[in-house]
């Protein structure tokens, strides 16, 4: 933890808070944490940040992603996505050696960091999970996540099939191992991949563990129409009805995707409390189909936002989620039912929610963590800057983003990484992307 003082000085300060309010003034960080926002006086020694012409705002938090998968993109292209996981994601998965695993996420985690993500719900891959939790406690960034659990399915390679009892003994020591680590960054979450691959047994295992152990549950459901189909021919019904049947409530489970529900499910997920986080790009890339947003945050399902993984986007980059998540809504249920301050809002406080963190995180607030994000408002593309709120969702990129504090610590200074390097990661992942697609024959 460092215990020095930063002004970020003359900023417009976004809050996210539950006014929605805009400051213009200074945020003081002492430590890791916001100490006062505001007209301030610099305490002596202070750090000072010039903030003018630049929005302060809460890290992003991008509440479904797969850093595993970072190597993959451009692998798995213009696939719907049963056949996307069997014949290509599931073999390259199963591919992965600890080397190769530990530059994905490396990779993912420089993509995100630099575009402002302070914080992440990360969706593993069967086995050397370890490495991940590792690339993230050294990077710095904060991170929800755990290994993917899977016991059945059709065209899951036998590599990534585990027993039920090997799934639950592996998640409880990474569990036992990791949440807590890296001064409290690190949090486990029991993931079964989605319900196609899990059995019953594994899924009940998931959630009773997660219960007692006070940890998160995290899967994926109603993505796509085939996906749709064959849960209901399998199981005699849609994967949330069965999730629900099976012991999934309470604000520490959350589901990525929700676009094939309806308007009885989205009620049924309002009162057990689930949370959903929103894949806006790869719903669109895989042709899943459009989330009905407005209708979920109207009936009271907390909803957060994520890039999913890269190759199924094929970007880690929450300025395009952002955008993609208001025009996709505008141009399919019209213009104002998902305004640009609920969907960043999506990526803040609610992806916060969503993680079980926004006690500590998601908002520009004294006493909570300095997880906090310095975006440029000064260039052509961003100006005039009329509305701070409408301009970050609409109109600001990743390459606008200036600095990037994690408890209250630069891990991007003037643009740059400061714990990875970025040219290094980028050689190193060619290098190993190669040596992955080799061992998985694609």
């Amino acid at each position: 933890m460092t215990t020095s003082k930063i002004v970020l000085r003359g900023a417009t300060v976004v809050t996210c808070d539950e006014q929605d309010r805009v400051i213009r003034g200074d945020v003081l960080v002492s430590g890791d944490r916001i100490e006062a926002i505001g007209r301030l006086v610099v305490p002596r020694g202070a750090k000072i940040v010039d903030a003018r012409d630049h929005v302060v705002m809460p890290g992003l938090v991008m509440a479904h992603v797969h850093l595993c998968q970072a190597l993959m993109r451009g692998m798995a292209d213009d696939m719907p996505l049963l056949d996307w996981l069997r014949t290509r994601i599931w073999p390259l998965e199963a591919a992965h050696d600890e080397r190769s695993l530990r530059v994905s996420a490396q990779l993912g985690l420089a993509e995100l960091l630099r575009a402002g993500t302070t914080a992440l719900l990360d969706l593993g891959t069967v086995h050397h999970h370890d490495v991940v939790f590792d690339a993230c406690a050294r990077a710095g960034i904060r991170v929800l996540g755990g290994k993917s659990l899977m016991d059945s399915g059709q065209g899951v390679p036998r590599r990534l099939r585990q027993s039920t009892r090997e799934n639950l003994r592996d998640a409880e020591r990474l569990s036992k191992t990791w949440h807590g680590k890296a001064s409290g960054r690190i949090h486990y979450a029991y993931i079964p991949r989605f319900i196609l691959s899990c059995s019953e047994a594994l899924v009940r295992g998931a959630l009773e563990r997660a219960e007692s152990e006070g940890r998160a549950f995290h899967t994926h459901a109603s993505e796509h129409a085939g996906e749709r189909e064959a849960v209901r021919a399998a199981l005699g019904a849609d994967d949330v009805v069965v999730l629900r049947r099976w012991g999934m409530q309470g604000p520490h489970t959350s589901i990525a995707h929700a676009v094939q529900l309806s308007a009885g499910q989205i009620r049924a997920l309002a009162r057990a409390e689930t949370r959903v986080v929103h894949c806006p790009s790869a719903n669109l890339k895989l042709g899943s189909g459009i989330a009905r947003v407005a209708a979920l945050r109207k009936a009271g399902v907390v909803v957060g936002l994520g890039p999913d993984g890269a190759p199924c986007n094929n970007n880690l980059d929450p300025w395009v989620e952002m955008r993609h998540a208001a025009l996709i809504s505008a141009g399919r249920f019209g213009p104002g039912v998902l305004e640009a301050r609920d969907v960043l809002r999506m990526a803040t406080i609610d992806g916060a929610k969503v993680l079980g963190l926004d006690h500590e995180i998601g908002s520009v607030e004294v006493g909570k963590r300095a997880d906090l994000v310095v975006v440029r408002m000064d260039d052509v593309h961003v100006a005039p800057t009329w509305d701070p709120v409408s301009t970050l969702v609409y109109a600001s990129q990743a390459r606008d983003v200036r600095h990037v504090l994690v408890d209250g610590r630069f891990l991007v200074q003037d643009g740059e990484l400061t714990t990875l390097d970025a040219e290094r990661v980028a050689a190193m992942a060619r290098q190993q992307a190669r040596r992955l697609a080799r061992r998985a024959g694609v």
